[in-house]
């Protein structure tokens, strides 16, 4: 009977206990690196201490404001990444930024026309910066608050040192916090996965040449077969944790955009893997050539691994092993060569050529992966090079071994987004033109606080246009429910401060975890009751306070409402329809390049052309799609378009893009050098095969971009080209003096990936039917 007593005792703590477990694993569910919950701890001992300081202190409302407002923008709506004296460097910088946006938007508010022009240019500029620089796109809503608190409440010159002192506070306690209080713990959520899929590609790749070297045919085989499902459940995988949250698992760096990049990469690898793998026990045998490629290639994946998980490793081994692997495959071509059949004398046919055609297949395979996996290596190699980068160099969008200066760097990629349907533009052009019509109507509408007509346009205006009618709503309706229980408080509590000191701290907690757990209207609430309780402890109001704000924010609000409408009349899914079909056309045109490059070598010899620019404007496409897909996975609410579907068109791309890419590194490092203007047979099929599959993709960006839910059937394949091809080829194994080249084995591996890009259409007309269909009923709607 003794332990009864005990246990009703535990049993209470129990209870507790399993609750607090289980908000924690519910907070994890919606947080799960607990970003936003660290940056909300943070900002609740500093903001408060700040404006305690200013307000009993130095009793200056003034300072009080912009030290609150800064600590609010520097703990909450910013976090940079990499290491800690790089992140210091950056909240150091971002400082400065404010003390010069307070400075200009202060002088800028002396008159509504000089308001205007400034805000529009600063917004424009602060915005669109972030396409050159990953950390101007992570602090840019920072920096505009920075500038339109001031600009938005016109202040005698004399106020100046008030409002930069309060700034000057924010900034050094932000970076104390940072440093301080539950550092930020480097590392992302893609890294172990992508190795996890090297690793596993890397064990195929192995058992793939044991299996084509003739090795234990029976025991390699089953392991083929053992590491194909790996691999795939292993790319699965990575691909899961890319797409579990509506927000991309990763930020805007360098860094995290190569991982991204590298994602896309190692989906497309598993896929021609899993394809490759050898279907049958007594399948073909392939040359030691292509075993020792594969061998190679798992090298360099193994060591890609080992470079993701420890990202302060030496990239050298990874280097001479990509070296290897380029030495390896030049290797594989030559012993191609090697054994083309000899002509005999007499014998018009070449008998042994369709066996030895049907054997290039497997050597095709090895020098298709090959490809891929230093395209792989490329990217982990500019991953850790971006980790290891300085700030300046951050700042200025460079990337370590660039051939590029960081000035020509960031024009190329603003000039990737000087075109009509980047999303990129549309935001900084939006975004600027509403904020200034904000600063407008706030002058003329004669509201006494400006700066809530300017906030809310910018809380708006963060978002695509589509979404930005949903959030003119939701901040509508958190704002009213956040005044509503503001005006419950202070008919409970009166004027007792010592209570809304209490309660302060605890708004400004869930000001920061609300919008990333719950959503954006309920954060908005909560971050309208801080504003409140702030704003009642420097300077008590009451409930005519209230309405104003209730006034001001919403027409902030219709403004963004309005501007955003005007601007880009559809949504993110409209958006990435576009960008893919860009993209699409695009990358099918620096297909077609590539292959004229080939015949062009054919024709002339390598020394006498010049590398196809196609190649830049797919990039730049590229660039855009990147954005524009960020954008969509941003974007809050139920998609149109499943992930599923969006994903498999984004990696469409890729490998339409990775196949122009293989064909122009073909035939760069070819040797052959003679005119060969008798192989225009090979040429013209070539071109015939290449413009074909140009059509298509152009057809496809066509459903893709219009609202007539039209896809184009996957191509069937062609016997007839094909065997025209074949019998060309059959011309061009051996020069004029019998001597074996490598023209006709670089004409048939560039058929085979025109023929890769065919067979890529399968899946990709399947999710684009599904996905036009869904954003054509989702615009009707």
């Amino acid at each position: 009977m003794t332990s009864l007593p005990g246990h009703r005792v535990s049993t209470p703590r129990r209870i507790v206990m399993n609750r607090m477990r289980q908000l924690t694993a519910w907070l994890r569910r919606r947080d799960p690196v607990l970003a936003a919950t660290r940056r909300a701890a943070r900002a609740t001992v500093v903001l408060p201490l700040l404006f305690a300081l200013c307000t009993q202190v130095f009793h200056s409302p003034v300072a009080a404001t912009f030290a609150a407002f800064g600590a609010f923008s520097m703990l909450l709506l910013v976090e940079f990444t990499g290491p800690p004296a790089q992140r210091m460097r950056a909240h150091a910088a971002l400082a400065v930024a404010w003390v010069v946006l307070v400075s200009l938007g202060t002088l800028a508010a002396r008159s509504v026309w000089t308001a205007v022009v400034a805000t529009v240019s600063v917004g424009f500029v602060v915005l669109f910066s972030g396409v050159v620089s990953s950390v101007l796109a992570g602090a840019a809503t920072s920096l505009l608050l920075a500038f339109i608190l001031p600009v938005a409440t016109p202040a005698p010159l004399g106020q100046l040192p008030e409002r930069l002192m309060g700034v000057v506070l924010a900034a050094g306690a932000s970076m104390l916090a940072v440093q301080l209080l539950w550092p930020r713990p480097q590392g992302d959520p893609l890294s172990a996965p992508a190795a996890q899929v090297c690793r596993a590609a890397a064990a195929q790749l192995r058992s793939e040449a044991d299996y084509f070297a003739g090795r234990c045919r029976a025991t390699a085989f089953r392991k083929c077969r053992t590491c194909a499902g790996q691999t795939e459940s292993s790319a699965h995988k990575l691909r899961q944790a890319f797409t579990a949250t509506p927000y991309r698992p990763t930020g805007l760096s360098t860094e995290s955009r190569a991982l991204v990049r590298l994602v896309d990469e190692l989906t497309w690898l598993s896929t021609i893997l899993v394809e490759s793998a050898p279907a049958v026990e007594e399948g073909p045998v392939g040359t030691s050539g292509s075993s020792e490629v594969r061998r190679a290639a798992a090298e360099v994946l193994d060591l890609s691994a080992q470079l993701l998980d420890d990202p302060d490793d030496s990239p050298e081994r990874l280097l001479a092993g990509a070296a290897e692997l380029r030495t390896a495959l030049i290797a594989l071509e030559d012993e191609a060569v090697s054994r083309m059949p000899t002509p005999r004398a007499g014998d018009a046919g070449e008998p042994d050529l369709d066996t030895f055609i049907d054997s290039l297949d497997v050597s095709f395979r090895a020098q298709e992966v090959a490809f891929v996996v230093l395209q792989i290596a490329q990217n982990v190699s500019a991953a850790r090079a971006a980790h290891r980068r300085s700030w300046w160099d951050r700042l200025l969008g460079r990337v370590m071994g660039a051939p590029d200066g960081p000035l020509t760097s960031a024009a190329d990629r603003a000039a990737a987004h000087v075109a009509p349907h980047s999303v990129w533009l549309h935001n900084s052009i939006r975004g600027a033109i509403g904020l200034g019509i904000a600063v407008v109507l706030a002058d003329v509408t004669g509201v006494q606080h400006a700066f809530w007509v300017m906030l809310g346009t910018l809380s708006v205006l963060r978002s695509n246009a589509l979404n930005t009618g949903q959030n003119a709503f939701r901040a509508l309706g958190g704002t009213l429910a956040g005044s509503v229980l503001g005006v419950a408080l202070l008919q409970l509590i009166g004027h007792d401060t010592t209570l809304l000191w209490i309660l302060l701290p605890l708004a400004v907690m869930f000001s920061g975890v609300v919008p990333a757990v719950v959503s954006f209207a309920a954060g908005q609430a909560a971050f309208t009751l801080t504003l409140v309780i702030l704003y009642n402890v420097a300077q008590p109001a009451g409930f005519s306070l209230i309405l104003f704000r209730i006034e001001d924010i919403a027409l902030g609000c219709g403004v963004s409402l309005v501007v955003g409408l005007f601007f880009w009349p559809r949504g993110a899914s409209a958006a990435v329809g576009k960008a893919l079909a860009e993209a699409y056309a695009d990358s099918a045109r620096y297909l077609l390049a590539a292959v004229d490059y080939a015949v062009s070598c054919c024709a002339l010899g390598q020394a006498a052309i010049q590398v196809p620019q196609e190649g830049r404007q797919a990039a730049a496409a590229a660039r855009r799609l990147d954005d524009a897909f960020r954008t969509f996975l941003a974007e809050r609410g139920a998609k149109p378009v499943p992930l599923c579907e969006m994903t498999t068109l984004v990696a469409g791309v890729v490998g339409l893009r990775l196949a122009g890419d293989a064909v122009l590194e073909l035939w760069r490092r070819s040797a052959d050098r003679a005119s060969l203007d008798d192989r225009a047979a090979a040429q013209k099929e070539l071109i015939i095969m290449a413009e074909r599959i140009l059509r298509w993709y152009q057809s496809l960006a066509h459903g893709l971009e219009n609202d007539e839910g039209l896809v184009p059937e996957p191509l069937d394949s062609d016997p007839k080209n094909n065997s025209r091809l074949v019998e060309a080829v059959r011309r061009d194994l051996h020069d004029a003096d019998g001597q074996a080249t490598g023209t006709g084995v670089r004409i048939i591996w560039t058929s085979n990936h025109l023929e890769a890009a065919r067979r890529l259409q399968v899946p990709i007309a399947a999710a684009a039917g599904g996905a036009v269909t869904r954003v054509t009923v989702f615009a009707s709607v």
